[in-house]
């Protein structure tokens, strides 16, 4: 093997960020959230303030986040950030001491000096609900009306509020708000005048069905328990929904592994298939052993064409049947052992021949030809503009935060038309154990009985504790009464004598 097949999977990761720009128009085209500011009302903007969404953290979708602001006057990238200063300012309290941000607040920082998640990351450690981003700088397609600091330049293209890979712990949302914009609320707060706003949250709801669709591939292991998990979900909602996976695949022709056909060189080797068409990267980073990329290729098309067989009823529970048994049985060592894939079609109850021969008619995989359904799967993700695996879309809205059964089930039950969702929606997504939930077709805790709950579950074991308590020292009376009253009959039997009932 040639050394230039050991840069083949940073090339990969490359043309993956080349669609950046794609997504950001992808994600900017459904509008899924809203900033209004409440307070002062001369701030208050019909419509709200345009803003772009963090692609990381978790919004309560189909809820609201109102609450007072603060803003910082420090940029929240030292993890010895200072609470107990920033605007407005704050009375002392009682004793004279000074006053931290007071919970729940939503939280406006200044832009630069670390990335966006190091800056959230800090404002949730000090208890904000919410961040908004302040911009520093204008974008150039504002010009008429932002107003740059002197000798600074505009910028062309907008900023993204991008994950550097470490924002798996971020639990709050965060905005970003427009130089233009972010100018005067930060002059009313640097003023000691009180700022109200409002980030609201919605999935696009047209009608009495949701779509939904899960960007994977058969290697990911962040979106192995949802999809072992989400079938009784996807059961649940029936007809009313539609689910559609699709498989992450790169096109070998932009990422330069296929150099054309008709006899073309495959420059990226057993990282595709059909002469360098369609690309994986390889799970294991090692290139001359273990699960390939083209192995990749091939269990993506396979699923593809599972669920074309059966995804019909936008349910496709055996989909969901063969992925659980391939998840538990082979996806490590077994990964392309035929007769683990083969047991795992048959246990689903999944025609094997159907498939194949779905996999054949779409164009195959070794010869120098395209493929059909391969081929659609990267046009689906160029029109996504994925970038981030894995992703969940809901009625065309990205789902933000990570991938788990109660994120996915409320932003569902959410996307429906009001009054016409389904009643596993009605009982489930209040519940505290929406999982359990779902899967019992009853909630056993929702807030509202929680309290009480709570009460019994805290009484209980202390309940228990009293008895046995009790229960130790009533045994050790009785015992030491017994032992006192032998020793008595001891003593007494030394003057007088006892007949056989212990009389005297």
């Amino acid at each position: 093997m040639t050394p230039k097949f050991y840069n083949i999977q940073a090339l990969l990761t490359i043309v993956a960020a080349a669609s950046l720009l794609i997504g950001i128009n992808a994600l900017g085209d459904g509008v899924t959230s809203k900033l209004k500011v409440h307070v002062p009302t001369g701030l208050s903007k019909a419509g709200g303030y345009e803003h772009r969404e963090a692609l990381f953290g978790v919004p309560p979708y189909g809820g609201a986040i109102i609450e007072k602001v603060y803003f910082a006057d420090d940029r929240m990238c030292d993890d010895k950030y200072d609470a107990f200063g920033g605007y407005p300012e704050r009375e002392n309290d009682a004793n004279g001491n000074d006053v931290p941000w007071q919970t729940p607040f939503i939280l406006m920082i200044e832009r630069g000096g670390c990335t966006f998640v190091q800056k959230v990351r800090n404002a949730q450690r000090a208890g904000a609900a919410a961040v908004i981003i302040a911009d520093m700088l204008c974008q150039c397609k504002y010009d008429d009306l932002c107003h740059s600091e002197p000798n600074v330049e505009c910028e062309g293209l907008e900023p993204t509020m991008a994950d550097d890979g470490s924002g798996a712990d971020i639990s709050i949302p965060s905005f970003l708000m427009f130089k233009q914009d972010a100018d005067p609320v930060k002059a009313t707060l640097m003023s000691n005048n009180p700022v109200r706003m409002e980030l609201r949250w919605s999935v696009p709801n047209p009608g009495p069905s949701v779509s939904y669709e899960l960007w994977t591939t058969p290697t990911d292991t962040i979106s192995e328990e949802f999809q072992l998990d989400f079938k009784e979900a996807a059961l649940a909602l029936g007809g009313t929904s539609s689910f559609t996976p699709h498989m992450f695949i790169y096109d070998g022709y932009i990422s330069g592994c296929f150099s054309g056909s008709g006899g073309g060189e495959n420059v990226c080797d057993n990282l595709c298939t059909n002469n360098g068409r369609y690309c994986a990267t390889d799970p294991d980073g090692d290139l001359d052993t273990g699960v390939s990329g083209s192995d990749v290729v091939r269990e993506s098309l396979r699923r593809l064409c599972i669920w074309d067989q059966y995804g019909g009823d936008g349910i496709g529970k055996e989909w969901w049947d063969y992925v659980d048994y391939f998840i538990n049985s082979c996806i490590s060592e077994f990964f392309t052992d035929r007769e683990c894939i083969m047991d795992a079609m048959q246990q689903s109850n999944i025609d094997i021949g159907a498939v194949e021969q779905c996999m054949s008619d779409s164009g195959g995989l070794e010869e120098d030809k395209i493929n059909a359904r391969l081929a659609l799967e990267i046009q689906n993700k160029v029109y996504s503009g994925n970038i981030v695996l894995p992703v969940a879309y809901v009625n065309g809205a990205a789902i933000r935060g990570a991938l788990e059964f109660s994120t996915m089930f409320e932003a569902v039950c959410s996307g429906y038309k009001t009054g016409t969702q389904p009643a596993i929606c009605d009982k489930c997504s209040l519940c505290i154990d929406v999982k359990t939930c779902v899967e019992r077709g009853f909630c056993t805790a929702s807030p509202f009985t929680q309290p009480y709950e709570s009460k019994v579950n805290f009484l209980l074991p202390i309940l228990v504790i009293v008895a046995t308590v009790i229960g130790i020292a009533f045994a050790g009376y009785t015992y030491h009464r017994r032992r006192m009253s032998s020793q008595i009959r001891d003593v007494l039997a030394e003057y007088m004598p006892i007949d056989k009932k212990g009389n005297p």
